[in-house]
């Protein structure tokens, strides 16, 4: 095992342990802290809903969580690439699969291990248990077993029941599928088609592509002995299904003159020579993790003309099955479904398909690092971070299901039903996740000015084993590269310790641009090379010259004292009065954005006027459409006194100078964050019907008052302060922020040294 591997053991297995085992766990949803409360979620007043579901079975929706309730289930034999290691050695998985319900379509899951291979007591268990459950997830389950499991439990069971194993990546591919022969200027019904490999999930999506008009003559299917052909002795049902009459044996003899290929298989079976015997604009799904059957850059290097797609995140057209199996399910609860039928899997197939055709979010394109994403060969397929997934795919499923018969409620209303979905993605941090995401797609050198300390150091390590930026650590050499040691950070990191004489060269140069600056407010040139052997003024000026892109620090001293070198040396931004800081909270109404969090104590109406445009351009950069509430304790005129009506001349101004933001107050915090209190007394308000996710205070008490009882009292995950206003990518921490903290916190130092560049492209290029 490889260092690396050693460590991501390592880290996996305390992830998984700590600060609790697992990954979910349940909460409730109901008030408990009166004895009234108790009473009725218990004995007495539990026995109401009881007896109006034994009068009417289908009030356990009303009155149960039963509507919104997945198990996934598994008996442990087919785990990942691990093989049959056993339910509890399978459990990791199946609560991890219970995690990405959650997050994606805000589905609860009890997760279920069955310690039986015997497909009669399998299925019997789960008939038995099922009264719990809106729906049954089945996961990892080895063919053929999984087969005839799924079968029987679609046929017995009155719930939708799903082996996402073998659907997901059938609903994905399908979808990718119909994209790429569009592009390719291809009929389903007349391509030949070469899928590699025979088990769950490769039968599943060779099912699907012929319900979409592939024809049974025209597919070759391969497993380990090669192709499966009709005269071969000892076939599976399923594989007899799929068996062809053609005199091939090999992949090679298949894959000459065949315009698809489907792999889910194993790795590098695939060579450039089977590659270039293919047909014109051949279609390619090297679909095996973490190795596909042929390379990504020498499958696209042999053939300009291929269309691909694999199941990594790091090329483009990614087929991830949770674009599916989390909005399929969504869909079919949504409408009480007796079962996933074809209708609705293919429902999702095209609405997947319609999605890469539309307009793609710009916070899409953001998060992947894109100019602008089109649909092409290189996007057939949305990304799993598209927000439209959840408002797009499961009102397709819930029609199909509707149509065809199989729901036992209906939707009226399917605009308030996307509302509705639109809604449930508010409760997750998929904001953190697009912030790293874009700036792995081109990482800066960060300099991190505390290096000595262990947490900053690990937070560094991180940046760089997940991509996020390149660290430049300062501090004691000695110090650092024990503490490397400790943490097993092996990789080749510049260290600079300015106290030392071993870059006295960079000290001078620095030393003299800083002097330049400010010979004539009462620096000398010795002062200047004094305050060169300070961290935060070396980094500081390392960034000024450009030996750094971005630079974080304050761990371990207060922010006046770290703030007050970066105005001097960093500057603010021409044409900037004020900086200012904001900070993003991810709360379970989704992110909110609140500012001036930390420097200004008291700013005049034009300050707060200034604020909001340099958060509204912030908020922009993290892919959202700025709606900004500016706060005081009076609602509109509500009172003359100067904290409220210097808010209110903040807001008269931005109206007549910047329209375009969409701004109001001053208003209460309640009549922001409340939708329906806002429209109902105030629907002249610009804010009127809209949701709220930008925050502006009249004074610092206020905002560092809330922002730091959000993080303690409901457990909101802060990122920041973020400062605005600065001439360079400059970004100081917290005192003793968590090592999270510091790597979100990377990520937007580096986000902003990206857009900090690009905007300085665009000027010289004018």
């Amino acid at each position: 095992m490889t260092k690396k591997n050693s460590k991501l053991r390592r880290e996996a297995l305390v992830y998984h342990a700590k600060p609790q085992p697992g990954k979910i766990k349940i909460v409730p949803t109901k008030k408990y802290a009166t004895q009234r409360d108790l009473a009725l979620a218990y004995s007495p007043g539990v026995a109401e809903p009881c007896l109006e579901i034994a009068k009417d079975v289908s009030n356990v929706y009303k009155y149960t969580s039963k509507g919104n309730l997945v198990a996934v289930i598994s008996n442990g034999t087919a785990v990942l690439g691990l093989g049959d290691i056993g339910p509890e050695a399978g459990k990791p998985v199946m609560e991890g699969k219970g995690l990405l319900f959650k997050i994606f379509a805000d589905i609860d899951v009890f997760d279920i291990e069955l310690d039986t291979k015997n497909v009669e007591t399998f299925i019997e268990t789960v008939k038995t248990i099922a009264p719990t459950f809106g729906g049954i997830n089945l996961e990892d389950i080895k063919a053929p077993e999984a087969f005839e499991i799924e079968r029987r439990l679609k046929e017995e069971l009155d719930i939708p029941v799903m082996h996402d194993d073998q659907h997901g990546t059938a609903i994905i591919s399908a979808a990718a599928l119909l994209n790429a022969l569009e592009i390719a200027g291809k009929k389903i019904g007349e391509v030949k088609i070469v899928v590699s490999g025979a088990g769950a999930a490769a039968v599943s999506c060779t099912r699907l592509y012929k319900a979409f008009g592939a024809r049974g003559e025209n597919i070759a299917m391969l497993d380990s002995k090669g192709v499966i052909r009709r005269d071969r002795e000892g076939l599976s049902k399923e594989k007899l299904e799929f068996a062809t009459e053609r005199k091939i044996d090999t992949l090679e003899e298949a894959m000459e003159g065949a315009d698809v290929f489907i792999g889910l298989s194993i790795a590098d079976i695939v060579s450039p020579e089977m590659l270039l015997s293919m047909a014109e604009n051949p279609i390619v799904f090297a679909m095996a993790n973490p190795d596909p059957e042929i390379d990504y850059n020498l499958a696209v290097s042999t053939r300009k003309d291929i269309i691909m797609a694999t199941g990594r995140s790091d090329h483009p057209n990614q087929v991830n099955n949770v674009l599916g199996f989390p909005f399929i399910f969504r869909g079919a609860l949504d409408v009480r479904a007796t079962k996933i039928n074809e209708e609705m899997k293919m429902a999702a197939v095209k609405a997947l398909a319609d999605l890469a055709k539309q307009t793609v979010p710009e916070q899409v394109n953001i998060a992947y690092g894109e100019t602008k994403l089109n649909f092409g060969r290189e996007y057939i397929i949305p990304k799993p971070f598209d927000p439209r997934l959840i408002s797009c795919v499961p009102p397709a499923v819930a029609r199909a299901a509707m149509d065809s018969g199989v729901a036992t409620a209906s939707i009226d209303d399917w605009d308030k039903y996307e509302e509705e979905l639109l809604h449930r993605l508010g409760n997750d941090n998929k904001v953190v996740r697009l912030l790293h995401n874009r700036a792995k797609t081109d990482p800066k050198r960060v300099v991190f000015a505390e290096a000595d300390q262990i947490d900053v150091l690990k937070a560094a390590q991180i940046v760089h084993e997940e991509g996020i930026g390149h660290p430049v650590l300062l501090g004691r050499e000695d110090i650092i590269r024990e503490l490397k040691k400790e943490i097993e950070f092996e990789a080749d990191i510049p260290i600079l310790d300015p106290k030392t004489d071993e870059h006295n060269d960079m000290k001078k140069r620095y030393a003299r641009r800083y002097w330049d600056g400010r010979q004539r407010k009462g620096l000398t040139l010795y002062e200047a090379e004094q305050k060169m052997r300070e961290r935060n003024y070396f980094a500081a000026m390392m960034v000024n010259e450009g030996d750094a892109d971005a630079l974080i620090t304050g761990y371990s001293r207060s922010y006046p004292a770290v703030v007050k070198p970066m105005l001097e040396l960093i500057g603010k931004t021409k044409g900037t009065g004020k900086v200012a800081a904001m900070n993003l909270m991810i709360t379970e109404r989704g992110p909110m954005f609140l500012a001036d969090t930390s420097i200004n104590i008291n700013p005049t109406s034009r300050e707060l006027a200034k604020i909001v445009q340099m958060t509204a351009y912030t908020v922009k950069m993290f892919g959202f459409e700025p709606v900004i509430a500016m706060l005081s304790y009076g609602n509109f005129g509500s009172s003359d006194f100067p904290e409220a009506a210097k808010v209110r001349e903040a807001v008269s101004y931005l109206h007549k100078y910047h329209p375009d933001i969409i701004v109001d107050g001053e208003l209460q915090s309640d009549f922001a964050l409340n939708r329906d209190m806002l429209q109902d007394k105030f629907p002249f308000s610009k804010l009127a019907g809209k949701k709220v996710n930008t925050l502006i205070f009249p004074n610092l008490d206020a905002a560092n008052i809330t922002y730091k009882l959000m993080k303690e009292l409901n457990k909101a995950e802060s990122i920041g302060p973020i400062l605005l206003g600065m001439r360079k990518p400059v970004h100081i921490l917290q005192l003793g922020a968590s090592v999270e903290e510091m790597v979100n916190m990377t990520a937007v130092a580096v986000v902003d040294a990206q857009e900090k560049e690009k905007k300085e492209k665009e000027k010289k290029g004018k």
